[in-house]
Formats: structure tokens, sequence, C-alpha cells
């Protein structure tokens, strides 16, 4: 997978041991990605570098934590998300209206947030194996040949794994899902 892979299951390991040398190199291997997860969910390049250092951060008190090594990405990734999440939350909660900027701008930069907040619900609520794939093909930018080596699949398993988990997403956004939605109303 060349520079672009993520850290290897032994250095994971041997940073969940403790080792502080693999804590290091997990950490400076790790950074790119939770960079590209945090710049693709956040909403603002602000927040997505504040987002991406407060996973950094929290990948390095809590690597010990993580209970398969195989799961970072998808451990950083919902991370990434719910700090997203987060920081969108607060600036709703915290947002008033300035004299001299128009409300539909506000507006509209309100409903970017919420527009990549669900997105991100989106993604998160998706089954393992469908999110590992969307994530590295759709987020990282991995080509099929090696997300489907990565992941131990066929190319035409991991095609239908993305097709399922980007219709899914998809399904999702546009409100078409056959579940009920518990009756919400958008606006």
């Amino acid at each position: 997978m060349g520079d672009t892979a993520w850290p290897g299951e032994r250095l994971i390991a041997a940073a969940q041991g403790g080792d502080v040398e693999s804590i290091a190199a997990l950490v400076s291997g790790a950074h790119a990605h939770v960079r590209r997860f945090a710049h693709s969910l956040c909403a603002s390049p602000e927040d997505a570098e504040d987002a991406a250092q407060e996973a950094m951060i929290i990948l390095y008190r809590k690597i010990g934590m993580l209970r398969a090594s195989g799961a970072l990405a998808s451990w950083m990734f919902r991370i990434v998300r719910n700090e997203c999440l987060r920081r969108s939350r607060m600036v709703l909660r915290h947002w008033a209206p300035v004299r001299d900027v128009p409300a539909p701008s506000a507006e509209d930069e309100v409903l970017l947030r919420l527009e990549a907040g669900r997105v991100a619900a989106a993604i998160a609520a998706l089954p393992a194996d469908q999110r590992r794939v969307l994530i590295m093909r759709d987020i990282q930018g991995y080509s099929g040949r090696t997300v489907a080596d990565a992941l131990g699949l066929s190319v035409p398993a991991m095609k239908s794994r993305l097709h399922r988990a980007r219709a899914a997403v998809n399904q999702t956004l546009s409100g078409t899902s056959g579940l009920a939605m518990g009756g919400r109303n958008e606006h």
C-alpha cells in the first residue's frame, strides 16, 4: 500500500502495549489520515484542524483502549466524526446573528455544518464492513485494488460493499429509507 497505508498491526499492537516509541510512530503515521477524515467531515478548515489535533491527542492518550489493532481507522473516524459534530453543535448553540452579516449567509453556513453532520452520521450508521470500504475508497482515496487487498476481499466483493455503502448513505441523506424516521419534519 506504500506511503499512504495506515500504520501496521505490529506497530499498533506495540503502541497498545505502552511502547513509547511505537506510540510516537503510530501518531505520526496516522496523522495524515486523521487530517483527511477531519477535512472531509468538518464544516470549516479551522474546525477540521482542531478536530484532527484533538483526535491525535486522544489516540496518544488512549491507544491502550483500542480492542483490535485492525480497527484503528474506524476508531479514529469515530473520534473525528464526534469531534466535528461537537464543534458544529457548539456553533449552533452559540450562534447569534451579527448585525453586518446578512442572515442568509449565516444560515447557509449553519446548513453546511448540519449537512456535514448528517453525512458523518450516515457513514457512521453503516455496517462496519461497508463503512471501512467507503472510508478507504471515497474518503482516503485508495484505489479499489488497494482497498480490496487491505481488507482481504476480492475486487468484485469490495465493489459490491462500496456500492451498498454509497446507496445506503444516499438513501439516508435523501430520506427515502423504507424505515420510519420518527415523523421528523424537514424545513
